[in-house]
């Protein structure tokens, strides 16, 4: 039986634009790294509580939320003195795929249709997690905000997408994504189909979105 959302994977659309971190990849992974392990070996390094190193990288994070900066890996590591490609390396047996990620993957292909990554993250980190996952073979392109020079949430990021994919793409899109902001952003751009993934990390209550279709597993997208 079809996915209730099937529909929308209809013969208009071209490019399925999927987001990485908690839409195709568990996001236990990077929260835990972020709010959990950073903050202790932060601690260890400066002689502070945890709990005091955790409330001083939370204000740091903030302050960088929405820029290329909350990403970058180097910039990180310079801030913090800490090498943080490395340590996302000591950890990244907690990195892991979605349920039916790679069935989705396979059959959009079957489908004929573009699968572009759209992604925040920084080449660094997507190295390790592509190494880690190997959903290469099942991407057409890998689209970073590195890349374009703006973060998702950037009407720009959108606006640069079309010199790769081409103008007007925005209408026979269906985008993926677990952030709102993204998903806000995308809409004031003009991309028609926007769905957000609930359940971003596996540690996490499932909550849907009151603002955008949702979906929980990428069986609902197939046929």
């Amino acid at each position: 039986m079809a996915g209730r959302f099937a529909h929308l994977i209809n013969d208009e659309i071209r490019y399925i634009l999927l987001d990485m971190d908690g839409t195709l990849l568990d996001r236990y992974f990077d929260d835990y790294f972020w709010e959990h392990l950073l903050p202790e070996r932060y601690a260890e390094k400066n002689h502070l509580t945890p709990e005091e190193a955790r409330r001083d990288l939370l204000e740091r994070y903030r302050k960088t939320e929405g820029t290329l900066q909350w990403t970058d890996l180097d910039y990180w590591s310079s801030q913090l003195k800490i090498d943080i490609p490395a340590l996302k390396k000591q950890t990244e047996h907690l990195i892991d795929v979605h349920p039916h990620v790679i069935p989705f993957l396979t059959e959009m292909r079957r489908k004929q249709k573009s699968v572009v990554l759209v992604t925040n993250a920084h080449f660094k980190a997507l190295d390790i997690k592509m190494r880690k996952t190997r959903l290469g073979p099942f991407l057409d392109r890998v689209v970073t905000s590195g890349d374009l020079g703006y973060p998702k949430e950037r009407l720009e990021f959108w606006g640069r997408l079309a010199g790769i994919l081409g103008e007007g793409y925005e209408v026979y899109a269906v985008l993926v994504d677990d952030t709102q902001a993204v998903l806000r952003t995308a809409r004031t751009f003009g991309i028609r189909h926007l769905l957000h993934k609930a359940g971003a990390s596996s540690a996490l209550p499932v909550t849907r979105s009151d603002e955008f279709t949702s979906i929980h597993l990428f069986t609902e997208l197939m046929d």
